[in-house]
């Protein structure tokens, strides 16, 4: 393997993937849950392929981050977490004004990140340019946000629905996934 890795771009061996999934269920049995968390995971992908090209059809995004609201504390770049900021309901906004975003209720990598480029978490203006280049024939009118959830009963049966209804209402082609 050694050999034929040379030149090609290829890892060393130790530099390896964290292994989020185990270390996730080992911190939910060290925090004094009595089961480690079970990860959704489908038999089957429900997604499907476009019914006409990319560059005819509308795009949305869908994302984790939640709206800025004053009150809630801290939820800007560097913000520490800050659970007063979650949301608890799939929301909508404009597209074309969207507003100010935050992932300061959301677990990530604070050491490594500040959260200050709002096109990680909400590529709007990137989707934009798409269109005005012709990639993507247009931007939905609106993009939606998605509450985190350790619930797969409501992510099923609430929120997957209320989400689909919406882009339905949109005439919404495919929608990109932006999950933190």
């Amino acid at each position: 393997m050694a050999a034929m890795g040379r030149g090609l771009g290829f890892a060393a061996a130790h530099d390896i993937a964290v292994p989020y999934i185990d270390r996730s269920r080992a911190y939910y049995l060290a925090m004094g849950y009595p089961k480690p968390y079970e990860w959704a995971h489908l038999a089957e992908v429900p997604f499907n392929a476009l019914d006409k090209p990319l560059n005819q059809s509308s795009i949305t995004v869908i994302t984790t981050a939640a709206p800025i609201t004053p009150g809630n504390g801290n939820q800007g770049a560097g913000a520490a977490m800050n659970p007063a900021a979650a949301f608890q309901q799939i929301y909508s906004a404009p597209s074309a004004n969207a507003p100010d975003l935050g992932i300061s209720h959301l677990h990530y990598d604070r050491g490594h990140t500040d959260a200050a480029d709002q096109g990680a978490f909400m590529p709007l203006p990137a989707l934009a340019d798409a269109a005005a280049a012709g990639r993507i024939g247009s931007v939905a009118p609106r993009f939606h946000g998605v509450p985190t959830r350790y619930s797969h009963r409501l992510s099923l049966k609430r929120d997957g629905p209320e989400l689909l209804a919406r882009l339905r209402e949109d005439q919404t082609d495919a929608a990109i996934l932006v999950a933190i």
